[in-house]
């Protein structure tokens, strides 16, 4: 009896995998559900979908709520379809159902019939441009779910710069204590103008001065103290 696997995958805290459950569940209600989820500490693999594949047989079929459930590598992604296409298995993209293995088994189906005559030449060149521009709708699925990711990770990595040049702390590693650009320029104007450090200012003219709380121009104040060994 041919089995309907439901996969299901998160891969960060942040994420909810009960949409992408509700997502199979309204289509194919007698799916087995199978979860990949994060553990807390870290994402690990995709073991529950290596379980499937280890097991899946000829008539049976995963339901991807996409594209990037399934993989988020082009390569890869593309070389999985075609060994599960290969052996008979349907695969449902719900998001991108013109890449489900129906859809392409139709494509390459649906050939010219050949005349037997000298245009076959012809008409065997047309089907097989089909059956590469089926393959290829293929290919660019996974790589849009690709690119998807190259860009969430360089829009990340973004977003952590402009923050760092804002002043703002990103981060925080157990024992090690990151200074910001805002912290530096702070320290340089106390140890230029403070009293303390030769300058001619006092304490309440440099807090006026570079807007630092009380608690936070004492601790910096402190801290350069240290760092010149002024105490």
């Amino acid at each position: 009896m041919a089995v309907q696997y439901g996969y299901c995958r998160i891969s960060t805290r942040s994420q909810n995998i009960d949409r992408q459950v509700r997502n199979i569940r309204s289509l194919y209600p007698n799916a087995l559900i199978v979860k990949e989820t994060y553990t807390g500490t870290k994402f690990q693999g995709r073991r529950e979908l290596d379980k499937i594949l280890s097991k899946v047989n000829t008539g049976d079929t995963i339901i991807f709520d996409s594209v990037s459930r399934m993989s988020r590598n082009t390569e890869e992604g593309t070389s999985l379809y075609m060994q599960l296409y290969d052996k008979g298995v349907n695969l449902v993209f719900l998001k991108e159902p013109q890449i489900n293995t129906d859809t392409y088994k139709s494509a390459l189906a649906d050939k010219i019939q050949l005349t037997g005559n000298d245009v076959d030449e012809i008409l065997i060149g047309i089907n097989n441009y089909f059956k590469k521009l089926a393959a290829k709708q293929i290919q660019l699925a996974f790589e849009q779910s690709e690119k998807e990711v190259t860009d969430l990770h360089q829009r990340t990595k973004e977003g952590i710069e402009t923050a760092r040049l804002n002043g703002k702390r990103i981060g925080n590693t157990k024992g090690i204590r990151l200074v910001t650009k805002k912290e530096l320029s702070n320290k340089k104007i106390i140890f230029e103008h403070s009293c303390d450090f030769g300058g001619t200012l006092k304490d309440i003219e440099i807090i006026k001065l570079t807007g630092l709380s009380r608690n936070t121009y004492y601790k910096y104040k402190r801290e350069l103290k240290i760092e010149n060994k002024c105490v």
